[in-house]
């Protein structure tokens, strides 16, 4: 079973993220800000990690770069909420696979995180 990691600021989504895709994949790490993200990424080696945009500390995107440095093949799928075209594009250009808009629709979750854990 594929390793996912979760990162988000909102404990529901994370939750949300989590019921939906427990089945699929083994949730290994869960963070609340890209700081964390990165802290955790380093110590549980994921297959796959989805990543919240918008978080206080360090936002996804930095965090997105910053794991790209430290693993040039880490495959991050963005979520984001509709209206932020701008910053999708800013993370696949940063390295990420894919994104899923909030609020999630369960199919389009588990498609585009299996289609990229590799």
């Amino acid at each position: 079973m594929k390793r996912l990691m979760i990162v988000d600021d909102a404990a529901f989504m994370r939750l949300n993220l989590n019921n939906i895709l427990k089945e699929e994949f083994e949730i290994i790490a869960e963070a609340a800000n890209g700081k964390e993200a990165i802290e955790m990424y380093q110590e549980h080696k994921p297959d796959i990690v989805t990543m919240d945009i918008t978080m206080p500390v360090m936002n996804g995107l930095e965090a997105i770069k910053a794991i790209k440095d430290i693993d040039p093949a880490a495959r991050i799928v963005v979520c984001s909420a509709m209206g932020q075209q701008k910053m999708v594009i800013e993370a696949i250009e940063a390295g990420a696979k894919d994104f899923i808009v909030k609020p999630f629709k369960e199919d389009r979750v588990i498609e585009a995180v299996t289609k990229h854990a590799g």
